[in-house]
């Protein structure tokens, strides 16, 4: 850890946690065995799980969970309450009632590029990729991959419009999907 970093009083950051310069901690964060980049800010009540990488100059909202296998680029911005998934199957028990462990499933990677924003109490599935500078509506449920700079919103959250190279939104034809 960065000896710039201050750790707010209530704070869990295990010892293993990587955090840039300058990366700003709100009270009641989880963090364990990720990598946090410098200057990015991370809410209260943000739980960062092992093996997730947050960029620098990030921008995590409060209630936010990024589990394993997350990789989330530079610049990115992620509203509140927003839910990363790393498992499709997801099951308490084996099949013959033991409970499961970390060999009985498989994560799943999900990747957020540079500059993607995600609204506020969204649900991102597992094994997809959100394009750079692409927009997620506040409460998508995100279950395929998103283009570059395109603009998504709903359950299941498909293609509304993409974003101009300015960084301004032009209507989309109507085929293009991301559900």
């Amino acid at each position: 850890m960065s000896a710039a970093n201050q750790i707010p009083q209530f704070a869990c950051v295990a010892g293993d946690v990587r955090l840039g310069p300058r990366v700003r901690l709100s009270p009641f964060v989880n963090l364990y065995g990720c990598a946090i980049g410098e200057d990015t800010r991370l809410g209260a009540f943000v739980e960062v799980q092992r093996d997730a990488t947050v960029g620098r100059r990030c921008k995590i909202s409060s209630h936010t969970f990024i589990c394993s296998g997350v990789l989330i680029e530079d610049e990115v911005f992620i509203g509140h309450g927003v839910v990363f998934i790393n498992d499709r199957n997801p099951r308490a028990t084996r099949a013959d009632g033991a409970p499961q462990d970390e060999g009985d499933w498989r994560i799943e990677r999900t990747v957020v590029r540079r500059g993607a924003s995600i609204g506020s109490g969204c649900v991102i599935l597992c094994g997809i990729e959100i394009g750079a500078r692409a927009m997620v509506g506040a409460g998508a449920v995100v279950t395929r991959d998103v283009p570059p700079g395109a603009v998504v919103a709903g359950n299941p959250a498909r293609v509304r419009r993409s974003m101009a190279a300015d960084g301004g939104a032009t209507p989309d034809d109507g085929g293009s999907n991301a559900d």
